[in-house]
């Protein structure tokens, strides 16, 4: 595939000169209108030959069915003779003993097989000759009979069987008369449909190589045919036959459609479209055709312009060499004028210089020369335009960039150099997307194709991977440049904000934490309970809150300073960090007030995490003055309930369970169960 993919590329190389292709166009203008005319000198052929055949068919099938008449008009004529000779008195063995002594029936025998004279009452009393195995047969109830005896005229019968021989035959009766003229008896002759020359003689008529003749009964079976299988067959395929169909029903005239019978070589039962002409037969009901195929109509014209074809096939490969050099010498100047053109695009020359006495190429020319004087002028401004533009970005600390419009950037001014340590040529050669952060990379490639396909600025605050690893935070903003209504790309600027957005984030933490503990302050700690409460009353997510106080603590201050009290205070918090989950908040609420809050921990689960604090906290001791101080602690744990609509419901219900643990005693765990609820 790749291959003749390839030779056909190969080809149409060949053609891509403004003379192969003149060469080729004329050249397939001239087949064109060769096949033109073979298509409409063969149009008009077949309809001249067609027209000269219809007469030439229908003349033939008079003249066959003026034969047959004449034949069987001759064969009548001698048995009414005969028939006459009878009954003038004579006895009719005696008339056949006189026709056999004269030579009477030589005639006679010529056409028919057989002679028989049948008594009034349909019994056949005498057959000639003698060997006909005729005498003593009742041909009474045959319909020719009955029709002989009722008109008293002469009769062609239907062809049929003969039940001694085996053959089909056809009776020519005519009426014997007594001296009253009244009905006396048949006089008939039999015709033999497979050996009489009448039929036989038809059966060997050809018209050409595929042409022939064949004769029917108007009843629709078959008298002749070149087919002998077909004779005394029904017509085959009456249902796709029209003309036939109308020439049984007694029409005349030339028609198209199958060929009965077909290739009567190889015994087909319908065969060519061809030419159909159809004659009735006057005294009898038979019917001639004739069928001439139509590509034997059209043979010779087909020679004839594949002959013709062949002369002006012969006559292009002389023509198409000399068409090809007659082109070539009128495109001289062309491809002179190609040449100039190339020198002026090289720079060896500034305009075209050509002499020639075609006006339009030299008017060509001079448009050309006045087309590349103002590209030169626009060149020489651009080039100032660019040089200045160059300047002042090159100048600009401001990072700034400019990209096509499918987001390809195509210059970088070097403060984007010097801020992310990528030159151009990176750029051009790489994906610059793969430098974004991974957590913001498929949200800046989203924003930044949209903006590409709609127009709109890209402005987009990112994490970007310097060359050397390093990240940056990043503001990146672009915006489309358009030119007389269309874009032509998008130019943009980056700006450092490592160091603002670090800022930014520091007070953000500091906000929300206890600088002495690094736990949650009770603002950041109260805003997550806020978190924790919306997903219980959306979700029914359960959390937990454990609240304590630190017991005897006071001393510490009073005795140890704030200094010691804060060491205390940093340390509880480390162990109170270590033993919660990951998921967990820890707060120091204010001076010696702690919170837990557990996501999707039970009141259960919460104990446990309660009871491990209070023992680890108790092995917590600063020292002083030679002096061990230790405190315990008293803890409340709640959870939300079905009722809270707000988190100072379960504040109040933990709080209160911490001031129960303190009241009894201190150093102790109490859930909302045991005491607030």
């Amino acid at each position: 595939m790749g291959r003749t993919l390839h030779h056909i590329r190969f080809h149409i190389l060949h053609f891509r000169t403004l003379h192969s292709r003149l060469w080729l166009g004329i050249g397939m203008g001239w087949l064109v209108l060769a096949i033109v005319i073979l298509l409409f000198a063969l149009q008009i052929g077949n309809h001249l030959a067609k027209d000269s055949n219809v007469i030439h068919l229908e003349y033939e099938a008079a003249l066959i069915a003026d034969r047959i008449e004449d034949d069987l008009t001759s064969g009548i004529h001698t048995l009414q003779h005969l028939a006459h000779d009878m009954y003038a008195g004579q006895h009719s063995e005696e008339v056949a003993a006189g026709l056999r002594r004269g030579g009477h029936l030589d005639h006679v025998f010529g056409l028919f097989k057989s002679l028989l004279v049948v008594s009034p009452e349909g019994r056949v009393v005498l057959g000639l000759p003698q060997s006909n195995g005729w005498e003593g047969r009742d041909v009474g109830d045959h319909a020719y009979f009955s029709s002989i005896r009722q008109a008293n005229g002469p009769r062609v019968s239907e062809p049929f069987v003969d039940a001694v021989t085996g053959k089909p035959v056809v009776i020519v009766g005519v009426p014997l008369l007594d001296e009253s003229g009244g009905f006396a008896g048949m006089l008939g002759g039999v015709l033999s449909v497979t050996d009489s020359e009448l039929f036989a003689g038809l059966s060997r008529i050809r018209i050409g190589e595929g042409g022939f003749v064949s004769l029917m009964t108007t009843s629709g079976r078959v008298l002749s045919h070149p087919n002998a299988d077909l004779v005394m067959q029904p017509v085959p395929g009456k249902d796709s036959h029209p003309a036939l169909n109308r020439a049984l029903a007694g029409w005349e005239g030339v028609a198209e459609g199958y060929q009965l019978g077909g290739d009567w070589e190889k015994y087909l039962v319908d065969g060519d479209w061809a030419l159909q002409a159809y004659r009735q037969v006057g005294s009898t009901d038979w019917v001639v055709g004739i069928y001439l195929p139509i590509r034997q109509i059209q043979q010779p014209i087909i020679s004839f312009l594949r002959q013709l074809w062949w002369v002006g096939l012969v006559t292009a490969l002389v023509i198409l060499p000399l068409l090809w050099w007659l082109l070539r010498e009128l495109l001289r100047p062309l491809r002179h004028l190609e040449r100039q053109i190339a020198r002026v695009g090289r720079g060896e020359a500034s305009r075209v210089q050509l002499r020639t006495e075609m006006r339009e190429l030299q008017q060509v020319a001079d448009a050309f020369n006045d087309l590349e004087a103002r590209r030169g002028k626009a060149m020489a401004f651009l080039q100032d335009r660019q040089a200045f533009l160059d300047a002042v970005l090159g100048a600009s600390p401001a990072a700034m960039f400019v990209s096509d419009r499918a987001g390809r950037v195509t210059y970088i001014n070097p403060a984007v150099s010097e801020l992310t340590g990528y030159d151009l040529a990176i750029y051009r050669d790489s994906d610059w997307r793969s430098h974004i952060h991974e957590k913001d990379r498929q949200d800046a490639i989203d924003l930044w194709f949209d903006a590409m396909a709609t127009g709109r600025d890209f402005q987009r605050q990112l994490r970007y991977y310097r060359s050397d690893g390093e990240v940056l935070w990043l503001e990146v903003h672009t915006r489309q440049v358009v030119s007389n209504g269309q874009s032509i790309g998008f130019v943009g600027n980056v700006k450092d904000i490592t160091q603002r957005h670090e800022r930014e984030a520091l007070q953000r933490w500091e906000a929300e934490h206890d600088p002495l503990t690094g736990l949650l302050n009770r603002r950041g700690f109260e805003r997550r309970l806020e978190e924790a409460m919306v997903e219980w009353q959306k979700t029914g997510t359960p959390s937990a809150l454990i609240l304590f106080d630190l017991d005897h603590f006071k001393p510490i201050n009073d005795e140890g300073g704030h200094a010691l009290g804060d060491e205390m205070l940093r340390r509880i918090a480390q162990v109170v960090a270590w033993e919660v989950r990951r998921s967990d908040h820890v707060a120091r609420q204010g001076g010696d007030e702690f919170a837990v809050l557990m996501p999707s921990c039970t009141l259960t689960h919460a104990k446990r995490i309660a009871e491990t604090l209070r023992k680890e906290v108790r092995e917590i001791c600063v020292t002083h003055a030679g002096k061990e101080y230790r405190v315990t602690l008293s803890i409340g744990v709640a959870a939300f309930d079905d009722g809270d609509h707000a988190i100072e419901a379960i504040v109040a219900r933990a709080d209160a369970a911490c001031y129960q643990a303190k009241s009894q005693g201190r150093d102790g765990v109490i859930l909302e169960v045991d005491g607030s609820r």
